[in-house]
């Protein structure tokens, strides 16, 4: 999620200050993705450098209010019609933990597997859950209505991520008992011929050395 063109699609609602930001900025995604005012306060500032908010004043309470320029509305629009770019995939840390537990000494990756199937099909009903709590505000009419919507977006969103990683998780298990079973059925490879007998001097010298040996004990 770019912090800095959410925090500019909230500004073009009117001028909001830091702490207000954060806050609906967690109302809209359902605090998915949680913020702190740190951060907030830290993008506004890049913004402001880089033109697309401006300071606009001061509310009743004193908070700074920041406003969206026209440079950002333009940057917010070119956001919207800009594909997120796939080229450079996020990384994933259970791709990553699959991938080394390859072959890794004493890891059982089908425990591995399992473990992890349990705990996306969990968050898998978790987000269900909350879905339907989302379409039950909706259709309840609540005055935030909006926020329910683009909640509902976002669960929907991660309920098809979760049912994807399950999908996965199953064909990596598959995949390895196939390769266990095809390794499990190659024959054996043959056994290395025993050595030859020692023939010449180096023969001679060995025989020799033997009766010695013999006629010592003798």
């Amino acid at each position: 999620m770019s912090i800095r063109h959410g925090l500019l699609a909230l500004l073009e609602r009117g001028p909001r200050y830091g702490s207000q930001l954060r806050s609906e900025f967690e109302s809209r995604t359902g605090s998915t993705w949680p913020l702190n005012v740190g951060q907030v306060y830290t993008t506004l500032s890049r913004l402001e450098r880089d033109g697309l908010v401006a300071p606009g004043g001061e509310d009743a309470a004193g908070h700074t209010l920041y406003a969206i320029t026209d440079t950002g509305r333009s940057e917010l629009r070119e956001w919207y019609e800009r594909p997120v770019d796939r080229t450079n995939p996020p990384r994933d840390e259970l791709s990553i933990k699959l991938a080394m537990a390859v072959g890794a000494p004493g890891v059982d990756i089908r425990a591995v597997i399992q473990s992890q199937r349990h705990a996306t099909i969990q968050a898998m009903q978790d987000y269900t859950r909350l879905k339907a709590q989302a379409i039950t505000a909706i259709e309840g009419g609540r005055a935030d209505e909006r926020d329910d919507l683009a909640w509902l977006l976002v669960l929907e969103q991660l309920i098809f991520q979760t049912e994807a990683e399950a999908r996965w998780l199953d064909h990596s298990e598959s995949r390895l008992v196939r390769l266990a079973a095809r390794a499990a059925a190659e024959p054996a490879p043959p056994a290395a011929p025993a050595a030859p007998p020692a023939t010449g001097p180096a023969a001679d010298t060995t025989a020799v050395r033997s009766r010695s040996a013999r006629t010592r004990r003798g």
